[in-house]
């Protein structure tokens, strides 16, 4: 099968998103099929995200769109994202009657609600429904929408989403989590440590981790707009940067605890990465951390990150949290599910026909 992907996020952001499609797609072409994505840098006309840099908001992209669907003749579109470049996929489809399946990423309706009400509730209330309702249409022409968890999928539903859905959970390089020994070893932090891996930004909810009691250093990877402010801010805690590879492994390795401060993502690839690296997490019960801490032996959810810091230092165990990714989270069972979903939305299309 010859499957295109068009997205947002691609090379050379580094997200959850670019994370995905990257070892899907590979998966994917061990399976024996042709994948093509599709992402901003390929478009000429654009420019980056004032707030977020790496991201390039593209215009003008019909006519790109068009002759790589005449070149590559694609069995099955997949559009990943809602930005610019998803849009101009879904409408090319649309006007083409093709069908196609989406993924719900992001609580862009939390997100954008925060980011714009400035502490007001009843503007949040406002922005939030009718963010809802953007999203709500976008994914709505899609044969088949991709989620993540039980507990979005849930959630969708109470927003009314229509859209069938079709569980896509993501996955570990597990190759890559058996490496970092050695490199975890001459880390040399104040235990226990507590780790947090991922965009510093806003909507990530830092600061609840960083105002955290807590009794060993604080480790923050990643980079993003906040950064910088956060640094200044807490001077005790230590931000060592984005991290890849064997590097990114190691610093899993060496800490004690994965703290996952956010409430509005929907999945969470840090979350199953600690726990390949043995490594129990905290964090808030909301969608995602509640549909894959499931365990006392992987973590511990509470309002209170503190207390589930302590507890899940206490209660995890290194070994389960292993087992429980191996048997549950590898980009060879995202990929048997993505075909799963394909073949699905590809019945719908022929039953609405």
């Amino acid at each position: 099968m010859r499957i295109l992907i068009v997205s947002d996020a691609w090379h050379p952001q580094l997200n959850g998103v670019v994370r995905t499609y990257k070892n899907l797609s590979e998966q994917l072409e061990k399976l024996g099929h042709k994948m093509r994505v599709v992402g901003p840098n390929e478009f000429k006309c654009g420019f980056p995200l004032p707030s977020y840099k790496e991201i390039r908001i593209t215009f003008f992209q019909q006519g790109r769109l068009k002759k790589i669907l005449s070149e590559f003749k694609p069995d099955h579109i997949h559009v990943a994202t809602e930005g610019n470049l998803g849009r101009a996929m879904r409408r090319i489809c649309l006007k083409m009657n093709i069908p196609f399946t989406t993924t719900y990423h992001t609580h862009f309706p939390d997100y954008i609600a925060k980011r714009l009400s400035f502490g007001k509730k009843d503007i949040y209330k406002i922005l939030h429904k009718k963010a809802v309702q953007v999203m709500r249409d976008f994914h709505g022409d899609a044969n088949l929408m991709f989620v993540a968890t039980q507990s979005l999928e849930d959630e969708l539903k109470s927003w009314g989403f229509k859209t069938p859905m079709h569980r896509l959970v993501r996955g570990v390089d597990l190759s890559l989590f058996a490496q970092g020994n050695t490199q975890a070893k001459r880390l040399k932090f104040k235990k226990p440590v507590a780790l947090y891996v991922g965009r510093v930004a806003v909507e990530k909810n830092l600061e609840a981790f960083l105002d955290m009691d807590w009794h060993g250093d604080k480790v923050i990877v990643g980079d993003g707009p906040a950064l910088e402010e956060l640094k200044r801010k807490y001077k005790d805690a230590i931000f060592v940067g984005r991290q890849t590879g064997k590097d990114l492994v190691a610093h899993y390795k060496a800490a004690d605890i994965f703290v996952f401060p956010s409430k509005t993502d929907t999945f969470g690839i840090v979350l199953i990465e600690a726990l390949a690296a043995g490594v129990p997490v905290a964090a808030y019960p909301v969608t995602g951390p509640k549909d894959i801490i499931i365990k006392d032996y992987l973590g511990c959810l509470k309002d209170d990150l503190a207390t589930a810091a302590e507890y899940a230092l206490k209660a995890g165990d290194p070994e389960k949290c292993k087992k429980h990714v191996r048997d549950n989270y590898t980009w060879d069972k995202v990929a048997l599910q993505f075909l799963d979903g394909i073949n699905i939305a590809k019945t719908n299309a022929k039953e609405a026909a």
